[in-house]
């Protein structure tokens, strides 16, 4: 395997893994109490920032206060 080989595949790999995370960060949007508006801007900041949007929502977007207990 070449230098160019193996960057490629671990852009793949890595890739593939924040796509996971966005697609994780806007199922849990979706499930939340959130209201509409606030959804909709989150959804689109990961989809127009995927790295930092989904960095952002994790860490700032009071996750424990707005999704629905599942008790």
């Amino acid at each position: 395997m070449n230098g160019d080989t193996l960057n490629a595949y671990i852009g793949g790999i890595l890739g593939f893994i924040i796509l996971i995370l966005d697609l994780i960060a806007i199922f849990e949007i979706f499930q939340s109490d959130r209201e509409v508006l606030w959804k909709f801007i989150w959804v689109v900041f990961i989809l127009i920032f995927p790295v930092f949007g989904c960095i952002i929502y994790y860490f700032c977007s009071n996750r424990d206060k707005h999704n629905k207990s599942k008790h």
